[in-house]
């Protein structure tokens, strides 16, 4: 039996969000997950696809993917999961549809699925066999499933989903009891985000404010979130909307503002009142039901602090966190709910083994094809050994993009689509930050750490927990604090992934090397991307990538990779075309007396993003056409002297990926 689990998001790539019809659907991290006989067959998320940062466009391209890695058609698909309920989308629609005169006549949301279904595979999907999940069942069907334990305590902290922030579940001999419903009103997501706010950020910025929170006191402001987040008895707590306390301490910081010691003190308090909070909702509930097995979901566990907190309290022998803790992890859910309702038995819960489901960078003559396209602005060598070489290289202090295999699920790059580096040398983490990811400079970055070595670096409490997926931070022995300078963060912690010779063997040999030659058992990993992209997921992906950041050698598969030295009119023979979700257009504004004609760039995805462009590019971009290349339109726009200055204009907006530039596809 194969189940397709989708994400009810329903427009399509080109659609406004804003403007056009009104029909995001509910969450984001779009995803599409295909489950064969009770097992991922294929797995990957909306953005890696269609390249926008936590994508919720229809899965059209996702659920493609999941139909052409298992080498079957929609025919062969026996039910589709979608990880909402059907009356909560509706309602959206309905609002939408009251409130938006664009619409003609009122569609449900079984409608813009078969949309999106015909979309991706041009042919209809039996609506008798489209079954809708609640989200929070969803999200714990993903945790539970694949934690191994037949019993244990579900805990779902979430933003919101349908009616409902999250759950608290026992599982026990095969047979789930609801123990507390968490309301829209006691969201820990939504608080956070509320919270953040304060500090000039936005959704999808949490893992920010998480990482800020280590250098600052927060006893200093506990005072105000105590206020905000009040326990009650018997495990239960309210919050209450006290944000304007907020303003007696300090105006809000805006997005671009520097970073005060006041700002670091309030993200600490948030995060002590967050794990507070947690800590205090699990004792409750593990003394009622005396469990010692925990399972995590819901984007609330994707807060690798509080995640640790967890581990090394002890109300628990074991914890599972599941590793796509957000919404295309309830995707996953909803489609393991499905199939197990389907079979009609009460599912025993098999370990999760990895996470490696997406797309495959291919056979060594099919990267060599890739390679050779961009052959004007890159060279490249195959190697016999290249985890060997590539230790080499980190060992000498080069940072490299590492691509191999499958592309991993979930928010994390855990050794197929990553950045490497030396762990060692502190000044690492402001390289990195300031040559590829273009961040702030006191984000941390991850160690991945041979399984056999962690306990020689870290210090791993008595609970056991899988520690494969990045996604619980822990204390860095203090005698080796100096030694990994590079992925200490400042209160002596860090975010730590072991690396399996079983689920890993290249990334597990790459690190074996690096170990002969340094004695260190540890390398630095992040995500192989910039600031304005999710992580790359093809062999192409990873080239733009490397192209438009200062990484010093690319590694897919066993080639090395290296940028060639070249001049601007190299990139005369590209092509340029703009993403589907990209606008470009111009306006009149009044300044002075007078009316003054801007130019600009945006996408229908998010509203902040609109950067102005000259007029020449401009105009170049409106000419653009299927096939012909930048010197073929720079001619007809006859702009020889320009020419120098639109190329460097282009490739910034390439950097920002707000178009694409390829070689010419019959060029090889």
């Amino acid at each position: 039996m194969r189940v397709l689990g989708i994400s009810p998001s329903l427009a399509l790539s080109h659609e406004n969000m804003f403007d056009d019809l009104g029909i995001s659907g509910s969450g984001h991290d779009s995803a599409a997950v295909l489950i064969h006989d009770g097992f991922v067959e294929a797995a990957i998320e909306q953005e890696r696809l269609d390249r926008i940062k936590h994508s919720n466009k229809a899965p059209i391209e996702a659920i493609r993917f999941c139909l052409q890695k298992a080498n079957i058609g929609l025919k062969d698909i026996d039910y589709i999961a979608v990880s909402y309920k059907e009356d909560t989308i509706n309602s959206i629609l309905k609002d939408k549809f009251l409130k938006q005169n664009r619409q003609k006549e009122y569609k449900d949301v079984r409608y813009y699925i078969q949309r999106f279904i015909f979309e991706a595979c041009g042919e209809f999907f039996d609506q008798n066999k489209i079954i809708f999940v609640p989200h929070n069942e969803a999200h714990a069907e993903s945790a539970y499933l694949q934690s191994g334990f037949e019993d244990c305590l579900v805990f779902i902290t979430d933003g919101m989903g349908d009616d409902s922030a999250g759950m608290i579940q026992s599982r026990r001999n095969g047979n789930t009891e609801l123990l507390y419903t968490i309301s829209v009103a006691q969201s820990l997501g939504l608080f956070y985000i509320n919270a953040i706010n304060y500090l000039g950020y936005r959704p999808n910025d949490e893992y920010k404010v998480m990482g800020l929170a280590p250098y600052g006191d927060y006893h200093k402001y506990k005072r105000y979130y105590n206020k905000i987040v009040n326990l009650l008895p018997e495990g239960k707590y309210e919050i209450k909307n006290y944000y304007s306390l907020l303003f007696d301490i300090e105006k809000p910081r805006r997005k671009g503002e520097p970073f005060l010691q006041i700002h670091k003190d309030i993200a600490a308090a948030i995060q002590k009142t967050l794990e507070e909070t947690i800590l205090y909702v699990l004792a409750y509930y593990q003394s009622k039901t005396g469990h010692t097995n925990l399972c995590l979901a819901g984007g609330v566990a994707h807060n690798c602090s509080a995640n640790g907190k967890i581990i090394e309290n002890g109300l628990f022998t074991d914890v599972f966190i599941q590793p796509a803790a957000h919404d295309a992890g309830a995707v996953l859910g909803a489609a393991l709910a499905v199939y197990n309702q389907s079979c009609g038995e009460n599912p025993k819960p098999a370990k999760l083994e990895h996470v490696y489901w997406g797309t495959d960078i291919g056979c060594s003559d099919d990267i060599k094809k890739t390679l050779d396209m961009w052959e004007s602005l890159i060279s490249y060598k195959k190697v016999n050994c290249i985890e060997e070489e590539t230790a080499k290289l980190l060992a000498s202090g080069k940072i490299i993009g590492w691509v191999q295999g499958n592309s991993e699920f979930g928010p994390r790059a855990l050794g197929n689509r990553s950045i490497i580096a030396d762990p060692r040398p502190e000044e690492n983490k402001k390289i990195i930050n300031q040559m590829v990811k273009k961040r702030e400079s006191y984000r941390p970055f991850a160690p991945s750490v041979l399984e056999e070595h962690m306990r020689e670096y870290f210090e791993i409490p008595s609970c056991h927990v899988p520690y494969d997926y990045m996604n619980a931070v822990l204390k860095v022995k203090e005698d080796k604090r100096a030694l990994l300078g590079a992925i200490t963060h400042i209160d002596g912690t860090a975010r730590i992934q072991s690396v399996s010779q079983k689920t890993n063997p290249r990334y597990w040999e790459l690190i074996c090397q690096f170990a002969e030659l340094t004695g260190v058992h540890v390398i630095l990993n992040t995500s192989f991307n910039n600031n304005c992209e999710p992580i790359v997921d093809s062999v192409e992906d990873a080239i733009v990538c490397y192209l438009t950041t200062k990484l010093h050698h690319l590694v897919i598969g066993d080639y090395l990779i290296e940028k060639k030295n070249v001049e601007m009119n190299a990139y005369l023979d590209m092509t340029v075309s703009l993403p589907t979700y990209v606008r470009v257009q111009q306006s009149k504004s009044v300044k002075t007396s007078d009316f003054e004609t801007e130019y600009s760039i945006s996408v229908n995805y998010d509203s902040s993003i609109n950067l102005p462009v000259s007029k020449l590019c401009f105009e170049f971009l409106m000419s653009l056409d299927e096939s012909s290349t930048m010197k073929q339109i720079m001619n007809r726009l006859e702009c020889k002297k320009e020419e120098v200055q639109l190329i460097e204009e282009l490739i910034e907006l390439w950097e920002n990926r707000l178009i694409i530039i390829t070689p010419q596809r019959d060029s090889v």
